[in-house]
């Protein structure tokens, strides 16, 4: 079971998982920081890292450090989407030089927010400012998309989700992971009745069926539960029987 937050190494491979936000103040067990993500990532001596993402994001600036630290190992990085890769974590996500989506996952961009306080010139100063910080952010998924800016532009002004398909389309990521099936056993009712709902119907071949001894076996039953002398309905029906035997 992966954890919240940890980086594994064994032989040549390197494993980074981010299951929670991207915080330069981390509080709970999921968060990351860049500061001490970005340590651990310079120190990896190995020819493979994956990072296994599943975060609604955080701080842009932590994002774009943890994005750079993966970019400038000399490692190649794997980058997978586990869940979400929102925000920040889409920028993390972009580092990869493959980008794997989960079949069941998506990737979520959109302009830096923020807020603030202050006179009309800090409000105007504050706004210029996301919008520098946006490019910034922005500049990680240039690199890769294989739309325009003005595409790109109004799926980041708009909060775009993605899924896996149109990522790919797209450029965001390079490929798809796709679960099997299990083959193994399951004991599931709703398995076995939709089985059997679903089987086609068995149809038996030279089957020989002697009509004439269900005639006798019938008439016979019937004989013995009629009342004598009484010409009653069941009376009726043996002797039309009788009569169609005999016409045999």
């Amino acid at each position: 079971m992966k954890k919240y937050y940890a980086l594994e190494q064994e032989g040549n491979s390197a494993c980074v998982t981010v299951y929670g936000d991207i915080t330069s103040w981390p509080w709970m067990e999921s968060d990351v920081s860049a500061y001490m993500l970005s340590k651990q990532i310079d120190g990896i001596e190995a020819d493979q890292i994956d990072v296994y993402i599943n975060s609604y994001g955080g701080e842009v600036s932590e994002g774009l450090a943890i994005y750079n630290a993966l970019k400038r190992h000399k490692a190649k990085v794997t980058t997978h989407c586990d869940g979400f890769a929102c925000s920040a974590a889409s920028v993390v996500f972009m580092a990869g030089d493959e980008r794997i989506m989960g079949d069941a996952s998506l990737l979520m961009i959109h302009n830096a927010w923020s807020g603030a306080t202050g006179n009309a010139a800090e409000l105007r100063k504050a706004a210029d400012d996301l919008d520098t910080i946006s490019a910034a952010a922005a500049n990680a998924y240039r690199a890769a998309v294989n739309i325009d800016d003005a595409k790109l532009d109004q799926m980041l002004a708009e909060e775009t989700w993605i899924a896996p398909q149109d990522a790919v389309d797209m450029g965001f990521a390079t490929g798809i992971e796709k679960y099997e099936q299990p083959s193994v056993p399951a004991a599931s009712a709703r398995t076995a009745v939709l089985a059997k709902m679903q089987a086609k119907p068995i149809i038996a071949a030279n089957v020989n069926v002697d009509t004439d001894a269900i005639v006798e076996k019938v008439f016979a039953k019937l004989t013995r539960e009629a009342e004598p002398k009484q010409e009653t309905k069941s009376n009726t029906f043996l002797n039309a029987l009788m009569r169609g035997k005999e016409a045999k």
